[in-house]
């Protein structure tokens, strides 16, 4: 091993091997185990969430993996139809070029040559990241034969009448000009305006008035509704109004959809533009007048003053023309949730046209029964009220985008309008052939399909489906889905649908719902926040200026520009250092915890870096002391000491827990296991006891065969269980210790997964360490009350009401003397008097030293403990008052202010210690 740990020097080596022999592939032994990764989009590159998931997915894969267990995990990415043709829209426009110019095959093109360069860039961070999924089944949601998957379902869901074609309002986006599902349509809360119109009622002199938050659809309007129960208007039901500026004659009609105490309790009936007026026309069977085109202008169905205006230049026109014919009652503000695309962010447009959807009750029910008798459990349980929720009140799923980019619908026409559905052009040229008695030229539909109906098939699919592949049989139903809870009604509730419907079972038995990344002052990542951190950067670094233009690069606004450059100088001045993969699995792991936002805090990954550090040195410790030594079991017997069967103990009770924890989904407990063994008690621990058993002629052979043999093994079976979060130190360290340990093999990470069984527990052991380490700290403690150097030897007392204590200090004093720096211990009554002593309690003992053996100048000492006092006390007072000022506590962030009460208390602790000392001291 090297002497000091670099993360860049191991990394990449290591996993080059891994793949490079093969490992990550099923073993095709042992019960299966398979997890399917939420295939990324190739729009770009993975960020921190994708690193998150990816992490917990890899340690699952890698324990169940040395479990012995015939382990999976998919790779893949998906195609993501809307994002990834604006993506490739941008770069042509960029170039003064737009896709209808260069045409659809031109431009399919065109982005298959760029998810080439996208899907490269994704599968080098998935490797930088250590993710050990089986690279010889990577698959794209595009390719032959998962596109073949798509069209057989849709063929099968449309032979069954579970697919269907119709003319009905979708939400079309007038940016993309593509129709939206429900879920992709997001409610933004913004401010707007009322309008109170008067409707001139035909045949009098009467008037109505409607209030509406979109005057430009009143010239599509076909009635206006009030309640058949209402006083006021019960008597107009059947009445015709002249709608103004159409000369339209429209009707009066009575729905109990109407809330009379809502504006003027008169509603203007749109069908054509409105989902709520649509129902109602349906129900009165009303005209749909479509009165905008694809971009949301208006259209040769309005008078031809409006005609070509988009619709909110038509708004102002038709306010205008309204308010000159004194038929404007009044304007209100109004507070109203507009509904705009999740890609565009155009408001979108309540649009009549053709489209393909999916009849989703049929699909839906069974979906929700497999989650009721628990053959999917959702892990945090609560998210499963949030499913069924949305699937008890689901809409029919529309399935057809105006694109280029995505699977093009299998559905041809002939020249008549018939549509022919079918596997293949030539089996549509079969049933028109039948239909019609005569071959005729097919035109196929130009819509592709919602990316999320390719995306629903993904565990199946990329197991060879409709084929009955081997592993289909054998990994399917996968084990867990592991991904965030905004995609549970997009993806999840997809899947298991069309996972019952056409594979035959769930395609998932436990659905795990991570929370979302956020920076560390809980604010999301984003462009525009320039608090976007990529994952790849905290592995290997990168300098300030390529950080401060990855950060700045596209942003428009130059103030912005300017800002978060500054930010950036300002937080990473040397720019960010290299932490690498195993810092940040570690860190989240670390913060894995079952809530759903999760702060990303850069200390933490500068700590479990520390934490890399502290693991190779503890290594280099062992390896210096067992190298030259040969294994135990050829070298005479073993006795064990009691330092050794502790850190046994101790292993196997870290065992234990870690594998509770995970099988729990508690990563963060899990991870905080592991690095208490590591850094308190083998480390800081174990280590120094070991010291004076191997360095003192007085230990025996065996003594020290014992302790070389507890190194050695101890630290081989730590690796093993922390190796599924810190794959790469873990491999690199255990090629060196596992040798030593008695342990054969090419790669950690094929080793079986240590149980508790190899390290049974000792309460004995444990129990005669307890003073040991008691005597330890406290001695400790008391050098840091009196600032006296810890290598400094001390005379110690000790007292506790535990009846073996004395037993085991005796049987190990010269480990207790040698690392605790103690030149004389006695072991006193619980009653004794004692002399003026600096004491410390460590569970219920207590130990002590004499005043007198330890300050040679009591005057010195006390002038020593008032001045540090007085400081103290003045930055007690600077904080105080940060606190007393109104415009900090009116201001600063909750956060800040929980730091500032923070450093209170810790000041006020160490007064008080101060004091203490003080009292002590003057009593010599």
């Amino acid at each position: 091993m090297q002497k000091t740990y670099d993360p860049k020097d191991l990394e990449q080596r290591i996993y080059q091997r891994w793949e490079a022999n093969g490992w990550f592939q099923p073993s095709g032994q042992g019960s299966p185990y398979s997890i399917v990764i939420p295939p990324p989009n190739v729009t770009g590159t993975l960020h921190m969430g994708h690193a998150f998931q990816h992490t917990l997915m890899d340690v699952l894969t890698r324990q169940h993996r040395m479990q012995g267990e015939n382990t999976l995990w998919q790779p893949g990415t998906d195609h993501a139809g809307i994002a990834t043709q604006m993506v490739v829209e941008r770069q042509l426009n960029a170039e003064g070029v737009h896709r209808r110019d260069i045409g659809r095959e031109a431009f399919v093109k065109r982005v298959w040559d760029w998810k080439a360069q996208s899907g490269d860039t994704i599968s080098r961070q998935e490797r930088r990241i250590g993710n050990s999924v089986d690279w010889s089944r990577d698959r794209f949601t595009m390719d032959e034969g998962l596109s073949q998957a798509v069209t057989e379902v849709f063929v099968r869901l449309h032979e069954e009448g579970l697919i269907y074609r119709g003319k009905r309002l979708v939400n079309w986006d007038p940016v993309l000009h593509t129709a939206l599902s429900d879920l992709e349509v997001l409610p933004v809360d913004e401010q707007g305006s009322l309008w109170h119109f008067r409707y001139p009622i035909e045949g009098g002199n009467e008037h109505i008035v409607v209030a509406t938050t979109r005057p430009e659809t009143m010239l599509g309007d076909t009635a206006v509704a009030v309640h058949p129960e209402d006083e006021r208007y019960r008597h107009l039901i059947g009445k015709q109004i002249r709608l103004p500026l159409t000369d339209r004659l429209i009707p009066i009609i009575g729905d109990d959809y109407v809330d009379p105490t809502f504006g003027s309790g008169c509603v203007k009936i749109t069908p054509g533009h409105d989902f709520n007026d649509y129902e109602i026309g349906r129900r009165h069977s009303l005209p749909l007048i479509n009165i905008f085109d694809a971009n949301a202008a208006l259209n040769e169905q309005v008078p031809e003053k409006y005609r070509g205006l988009d619709r909110f230049v038509a708004r102002k026109q038709v306010v205008a023309d309204l308010d000159a014919l004194g038929l404007v009652e009044k304007i209100e503000p109004h507070a109203l949730k507009v509904p705009r695309g999740d890609r565009s962010n155009a408001v979108l447009e309540p649009w009549l046209t053709d489209q393909w959807y999916v009849r989703i009750a049929p699909l839906a029910q069974p979906a929700i029964e497999c989650v009721k008798d628990g053959r999917i459990r959702f892990v945090p349980e609560n998210w499963a009220k949030t499913y069924f929720q949305w699937m008890e009140n689901i809409q029919d799923w529309c399935i057809s985008r105006q694109l280029w980019w995505g699977h093009r619908i299998p559905a041809w026409y002939d020249d008549q309008g018939n549509c022919y559905v079918a596997r293949s052009e030539e089996l549509a040229q079969q049933l028109a052939r039948l239909k019609l008695g005569r071959d005729v030229q097919l035109t196929r539909d130009e819509d592709v399909l919602d990316t999320w109906f390719s995306s629903a098939l993904w565990p199946f699919s990329t197991l060879g489906w409709p084929e009955q592949t081997a592993e289909l049989k054998s990994l399917y139903p996968t084990s867990v889905l592991v991904t965030g809870f905004d995609i549970i009604f997009f993806w999840v509730a997809r899947m298991i649908m069309m996972g019952l419907k056409f594979a035959g079972d769930v395609p998932f038995r436990e659905v795990y719902i991570t929370g979302l990344i956020r920076d560390e002052n809980g604010d999301k990542m984003s462009k525009s926040k320039g608090n976007i951190i990529d994952p790849l950067d905290l592995i290997d670094g990168i300098d300030l200026e390529s950080l401060v233009a990855k950060r700045t690069t596209g942003l428009m606004q130059p103030q912005m520009k300017d800002k978060i450059e500054k930010n950036t100088r300002k937080q990473f001045p040397k720019g960010m250092p290299s932490y690498g993969a195993d810092a940040l699995r570690f860190t989240f792991c670390a913060l894995a915890t079952m809530g759903r936002d999760i702060r990303f805090d850069l200390g933490r990954i500068e700590g479990y870096r520390n934490f890399c550090n502290k693991l190779w040195n503890a290594a280099r410790y062992v390896l210096m002391n067992l190298e030259n030594a040969p294994p135990a079991s050829a070298s005479g017997p073993v006795e064990y000491s009691a330092a050794d069967s502790w850190i046994r103990s101790r292993l196997g009770a870290t065992i234990e827990e870690v594998r509770a924890r995970l099988a729990e989904y508690r990563f963060d407990l899990a991870s905080q296991a592991l690095y208490e063994f590591a850094w308190y008690e083998y480390c800081d621990w174990y280590l120094e006891l070991s010291k004076p058993t191997l360095q003192s002629d007085q230990s025996s052979d065996a003594q020290k065969r014992g302790t070389r043999e507890t190194l050695a093994s101890v630290l081989e079976a730590y690796l093993r269980l922390l190796h599924p979060l810190m794959p790469f130190i873990t491999e690199e360290i255990w090629q060196s210790v596992a040798p030593l340990a008695g342990r054969k093999g090419e790669t950690i990470m094929l080793q079986s997964y240590p149980s508790a069984a190899e390290f049974p527990r000792d309460a004995a052991a444990e129990a005669a360490i307890a003073p040991i380490k008691a005597v330890i700290l406290g001695a400790r403690q008391i050098r840091g009350q009196l600032d006296i150097p810890q290598a400094r030897e001390i005379a110690v007392a000790f007292q506790t009401p535990e009846a073996t204590d004395e037993a085991s200090l005796s049987a190990n004093l010269a480990v207790v003397r040698g690392v605790g720096k103690i030149s004389e211990l006695q072991i006193l009554p619980s009653d004794s008097a004692l002399p003026p002593s600096a004491t410390a309690s460590i569970d219920r003992r207590t130990i002590s030293s004499p005043l007198t053996g330890l300050i040679s100048d009591p005057q010195a000492e006390l002038a020593r403990l008032r001045k540090r006092k007085a400081k103290v006390e003045q930055d007690l007072k600077r904080e105080d008052a940060k606190l007393a000022n109104p415009n900090f506590a009116a201001n600063a962030k909750p956060e800040v202010v929980a730091e500032v009460h923070e450093r209170i208390a810790e000041f006020k602790r160490q007064i008080a210690q101060l004091d203490e000392q003080e009292q002590m001291v003057g009593s010599l």
